[in-house]
């Protein structure tokens, strides 16, 4: 960094946001190095003092992408006031933030990172990055059923049409469903049309990233090799 990196650049590497969210800010003259306000293209060098909306950055901090088993009964949300909110719950020493959340009902696999680029770009996806999840309804699954999960339906409560997925079953009352949108409680609201109510839902699978044989409430560092194919994937 001994040329300084620019502004926008540091504010994503620092996990405050990501590229495009720093240049507003910039614009806004929320950002300072050094007490001047910065411009976008700004430089950062080592011993820069820099804050954003009257709070300093300590500089950026390692990288840190990890793959969560988030337990059922876990909110996704950075708000202190909820109890089981998931930044308390899971207490990782550098600041990181999810991407695709799940409802406090459900569990499995969240990605978190305090690379705001990454997720960012992640969320900004949703209608083109798989999502793969195992799913166990209260009555036996038909072959209609199935047909209609992978057709795609619309849902009145959201006023949109799903797009289409792909559908295995597992057993009489389970199966496997890998989505390309991320609707809010989607598949929830799926089921219900053909009045088929969740019992347990878990995410199993983001792009290449699998939950594998984790515990709930564990979480582990994506390998090199992982990252390289998820961003890959995400930046092409």
């Amino acid at each position: 960094m001994s040329e300084g990196i620019r502004i926008n650049k540091y504010l994503a590497e620092a996990g405050v946001c990501s590229r495009r969210e720093a240049d507003r800010l910039v614009a806004e003259g929320k950002v300072l190095i050094n007490g001047n306000i910065a411009e976008n293209g700004s430089r950062v060098f080592p011993d820069d003092d820099v804050t954003v909306a009257g709070k300093r950055l300590k500089g950026i901090e390692r990288k840190a992408y990890l793959a969560f088993y988030k337990p059922a009964g876990i909110v996704c949300t950075a708000d202190k006031s909820e109890e089981n909110n998931i930044m308390d719950y899971i207490d990782y020493p550098v600041r990181v933030t999810y991407c695709g959340r799940l409802d406090k009902e459900s569990e499995g696999l969240l990605l978190l990172s305090n690379d705001g680029d990454l997720m960012q770009s992640l969320m900004r996806g949703a209608n083109s990055h798989e999502r793969e999840y195992l799913v166990r309804v209260d009555k036996k699954i038909t072959d209609e059923f199935i047909a209609a999960m992978e057709k795609g339906m619309f849902l009145p409560e959201l006023n949109v049409t799903t797009k289409k997925s792909r559908v295995r079953k597992i057993s009489d009352v389970t199966f496997t469903i890998t989505l390309t949108q991320g609707l809010n409680r989607q598949i929830r609201r799926m089921c219900r049309e053909f009045d088929y109510h969740v019992r347990f839902l878990k995410r199993v699978r983001i792009e290449n990233i699998q939950l594998g044989d984790m515990d709930p409430g564990s979480y582990r560092e994506l390998t090199g090799e992982e990252l390289s194919e998820l961003k890959r994937r995400v930046y092409g």
